[in-house]
């Protein structure tokens, strides 16, 4: 079956991955193998514009290229690589600065809000953070990049820099990236209210074992007005009803409403059915990441293979960007 195009997404190395990066993005990584031609990326260059301790850096790049082939993605189809092993995104992001406007950058709402989380660390990197994503897109001759509601900015920035540069240099040398509205689903943390990350240590890793995961659940916040076993529930405002509709059968989260609101399941069982439904579900992605951590030369030449196929590309694109700017 022909594709209908090439794909680009990237993802910071965050180490093993958590329910919310599996469910919001890894799965989709996955299906969208099925109809394009996908490239993805390990950017651990945009890691160093918020992380000021790299010593865990390559781990984590290994952990997450480790649960990104676990759950799928297929090196044979689809090129995986990382993007320091590409150097020629970096002289596309300096040349695409030259016709970037500084105001633009400071103004995007992303930016604004890493200002508020990291005041003591603004450095320049995460001014042109957006540049940098920029050129991961075009470097690759990227049709469609899958995005959320959040990132939809930042893709019609990029499309901006596209057309700013091919106007000034007069030839129509990047591809203006078109964005493919992706449902990402939003996962809560163990807490009921924030989105589910490690920095706020209300994460399940995918990776983890049964019992851990059985520990993790036990520990989510359900319905904060059912103070006493007998009290009746609302499924509505429970987030480990919400995990169920996502783990559990149909005639399973039907059954859990209903005895929810009557009292006839309690929280603590609810969990442990929830516990068991996730692990099954998880239980083949985490056989097949422990044969590949078996085999880290294997994940390693994965990664090798895929730089050297994305510098093919990424090498011809530069050729025609310099050509364009008529550099000596």
């Amino acid at each position: 079956m022909s594709k209908k195009g090439r794909v680009f997404s990237g993802a910071r190395p965050t180490g093993r991955q958590h329910l919310g990066n599996y469910l919001g993005a890894i799965q989709n990584y996955v299906a969208l193998q099925d109809e394009y031609e996908c490239v993805y990326c390990i950017v651990d260059i945009h890691a160093l514009t918020t992380v000021e301790d790299t010593l865990n850096l390559k781990q984590n790049t290994y952990e997450m290229a480790l649960d990104w082939l676990a759950a799928g993605i297929r090196p044979e189809e689809s090129i995986v690589f990382i993007q320091s092993h590409v150097p020629q995104v970096m002289e596309l992001h300096t040349l695409l600065s030259m016709v970037t406007p500084l105001g633009k950058l400071t103004d995007l709402p992303t930016f604004k809000e890493k200002v508020r989380q990291q005041p003591d660390n603004i450095n320049y990197g995460l001014v042109g953070y957006p540049v940098l994503m920029t050129a991961d897109i075009v470097l690759y001759k990227t049709d469609v990049v899958p995005v959320g509601i959040d990132q939809a900015p930042h893709i019609e920035f990029a499309r901006e820099i596209v057309r700013s540069f091919n106007y000034r240099y007069g030839k129509q040398v990047l591809i203006e990236p078109q964005m493919k509205n992706t449902k990402i689903l939003k996962v809560l943390g163990l807490d009921g209210k924030e989105k589910m990350g490690k920095s706020l240590n209300n994460h399940i890793e995918i990776a983890s074992t049964p019992e851990e995961t059985g520990k993790r659940v036990m520990q989510m916040v359900t319905d904060p007005q059912r103070l006493r076993r007998n009290d009746p529930g609302n499924p509505d405002v429970c987030n480990v009803f919400s995990m169920h509709k996502i783990f559990s059968t149909e005639e399973e989260v039907a059954q859990i409403n209903a005895d929810c609101r009557t009292a006839a399941l309690g929280c603590v069982d609810c969990k442990k059915r929830l516990a068991a439904n996730m692990n099954k579900s998880l239980e083949p992605f985490r056989a097949k990441r422990a044969e590949l951590d078996a085999k880290p030369q294997y994940v390693k030449d994965v990664l090798d293979d895929g730089a050297k196929r994305a510098r093919a590309i990424a090498e011809k694109t530069m050729e025609e960007v310099r050509e364009a700017i008529q550099l000596p």
